[in-house]
């Protein structure tokens, strides 16, 4: 314990002249060889570790998805099937690109079926093994899938036919979470952003209400929707 009085050379010793600190312990070395100060707490990741930051949301939208009652996310998935469908620019497209749902994610099977019902063309991806790359595919129909990368359903490149010309195509994009600027968080992959790069049609973002947030971490070359779709509402973007 700090002793207040007089040391031998006159002089008062204050608080700050106890040998090891307030609880008098003996401060650690560190790997350099300079003390550390006493009971040094853990250091917290840094607030700014862009990807800690989507991992922890990428965590919690899956967590919120997982935790939707089957009865109202189907309710969901009909409303945004719905709202999709009115789009002008869903209208006008004579080619629909758009994932293949898991369970987790806003369903793309009912969209694909109306769709091929409706006289459009329609192609799905497929991911090309050992490479961060995918090419779509024109199906006729969802019996044409099997299950491919990460155990998504998809087209066989033997029966289906690659896409070639993407004249007049909406992209639907798939997305854990949305924002109000259009930008999207995937799973990480990357697939859906080199592929972006390069798409020049309308993009259309779906997603549940739950997992849009006012602003998400994203690139300086990340391409945002021109549209986003939830079961409450319909937002336009000018994209980026």
């Amino acid at each position: 314990m700090a002793v207040v009085g007089q040391n031998p050379k006159g002089g008062r010793i204050g608080r700050r002249s106890a040998p090891y600190g307030r609880r008098g312990k003996r401060p650690r070395p560190s790997a350099g060889g300079r003390p550390e100060k006493a009971d040094k707490p853990f250091a917290a990741p840094p607030p700014n570790d862009i990807r800690l930051v989507k991992k922890g949301l990428r965590e919690g939208f899956k967590a919120a998805r997982r935790a939707m009652v089957p009865d109202e996310q189907q309710k969901k998935d009909r409303r945004i099937l719905e709202r999709v469908c009115q789009l002008p620019e869903y209208r006008q497209a004579a080619l629909v690109l758009t994932y293949v749902s898991t369970a987790i994610e806003v369903d793309t099977r009912a969209l694909i079926e109306r769709a091929l019902a409706e006289g459009k063309q329609v192609a799905v991806p497929r991911c090309t093994p050992g490479k961060i790359d995918m090419k779509f595919y024109l199906i006729r129909g969802l019996s044409e899938l099997s299950p491919g990368a990460f155990g998504v359903l998809e087209p066989n490149p033997e029966k289906s036919r690659e896409l070639k010309n993407f004249k007049q195509s909406l992209c639907i994009l798939p997305g854990l979470g949305f924002d109000l600027a259009g930008y999207r968080l995937g799973y990480g992959k990357g697939y859906y952003d080199r592929f972006l790069a390069r798409y020049s049609g309308k993009r259309v973002g779906v997603c549940y209400n739950s997992c849009v947030r006012a602003l998400l971490p994203h690139g300086r070359y990340d391409k945002s929707a021109d549209v986003l779709v939830t079961e409450k509402f319909v937002k336009r973007f000018q994209a980026g």
